[in-house]
């Protein structure tokens, strides 16, 4: 996809950056220095919409021409938010509680120009099989998912033995709903 301006994809995900690419993108990359919090309060349906625009508002001082996306994914099993594990225990804990289980993987994106804002979501709905403690150790020591929410990448190894059912975008579960991205920035940049 060529635009008129510049695209930059904030960042640092390499799954976020190859779905950008093989949707057809060029693009710079450029990590936003926020805080990832939000308030106690919030719905944790709200959650990943809200830190895809507080990533986008970290640039909005200093726009010139480009387009930003930003984007943050959320795993949601009832009404707790199972954020990036901090270490192993947390990890093999988080992958313990959705085992046998269905939870909701929630990516919020962001896309700005000076002009023009649109923050949207996406939601699919995961089913795990149930796992074995050597399982989770398994793919905890061998994969180490710190980075991912919910401690599982959907394109790893535990994605491949654990998911029994998806309804909506496995891309959501990698980390930014592709299909819904594309849409937004042909609409209104292309």
């Amino acid at each position: 996809m060529n635009f008129t301006r510049s695209l930059v994809l904030a960042s640092s995900s390499p799954r976020r950056q190859y779905l950008m690419k093989e949707a057809g993108f060029t693009f710079t990359i450029e990590k936003p220095d926020v805080e990832e919090s939000f308030p106690g309060d919030m719905p944790a349906e709200q959650v990943a919409k809200y830190l895809a625009s507080k990533k986008a508002e970290y640039f909005r001082p200093k726009m010139r021409d480009e387009v930003i996306v930003t984007a943050d994914t959320v795993v949601i099993l009832g009404d707790q938010i199972l954020n990036k594990p901090l270490d192993r225990a947390e990890g093999i804990k988080m992958l313990s509680m959705l085992s046998g289980k269905t939870h909701l993987v929630m990516t919020g994106v962001c896309i700005l120009s000076k002009e023009w804002e649109e923050s949207f979501d996406d939601t699919t709905e995961v089913l795990f099989k149930s796992l074995t403690p050597k399982e989770i150790e398994f793919y905890i020591d061998t994969y180490k998912p710190y980075d991912k929410a919910g401690a599982y990448g959907a394109q790893d190894w535990i994605g491949m033995v654990a998911i029994e059912k998806i309804t909506g975008s496995y891309f959501n579960v990698m980390g930014l709903p592709i299909h819904k991205v594309y849409h937004h920035l042909t609409t209104k940049f292309a």
